[in-house]
């Protein structure tokens, strides 16, 4: 019987049945990169709901910014405009960033690098796909509108991102 990331000779078998050996370090971190990925993934998806939509999160911020500085609605639209594409800039982000270090853990390059180019073109390739999906789910949803313009930030979003991952990977490199 074969058993996750074990030979057929290392499965035990015991009074209950088959007991699974625990992963390997390496295959553990493998599973907790991707499990992060797609957590955020989640996050992304209830995102794109109607429930956080920009009248949703108006409810929410206006009255909180206008309590804590006085904002009035015509100057809490621009703010809240600004914030809402903050969040699309970290949020996808951080995707390319989880996207990145799940593909470093299931591609290792031989050299043991800390950055390598199809790590990042993967990150971003699915950064960007998850944007179109977002976009696209979004057009159907009657509160909330799907662009071509979203998908185009996220995109840089996660550009941006990596060129942040390759600046840290070769300044902590030239550190050790």
């Amino acid at each position: 019987m074969f058993v996750w990331g074990r030979p057929p000779s290392a499965v035990r078998h015991g009074a209950a049945g088959l007991w699974f050996s625990r992963l390997s370090s390496d295959r553990h971190q493998l599973l907790k990169t991707w499990i992060a990925a797609i957590l955020w993934l989640i996050v992304i998806a209830i995102e794109s709901s109607a429930w956080l939509s920009a009248h949703n999160t108006s409810r929410i911020l206006y009255p909180l910014l206008h309590w804590l500085f006085g904002l009035a609605w015509d100057r809490f639209e621009h703010w809240h405009f600004f914030i809402r594409k903050g969040g699309h800039v970290f949020g996808y982000g951080l995707r390319s960033i989880l996207l990145f270090r799940a593909w470093r853990e299931t591609l290792p390059e031989v050299s043991h690098a800390r950055w390598a180019m199809r790590w990042a073109t993967l990150a971003v390739l699915g950064t960007a796909l998850v944007a179109s999906l977002d976009e696209w789910h979004q057009s159907y949803l009657p509160s909330r509108t799907g662009t071509v313009h979203d998908v185009i930030l996220d995109t840089c979003a996660g550009i941006g991102a990596q060129i942040l991952v390759w600046i840290w990977a070769n300044t902590w490199h030239d550190a050790a």
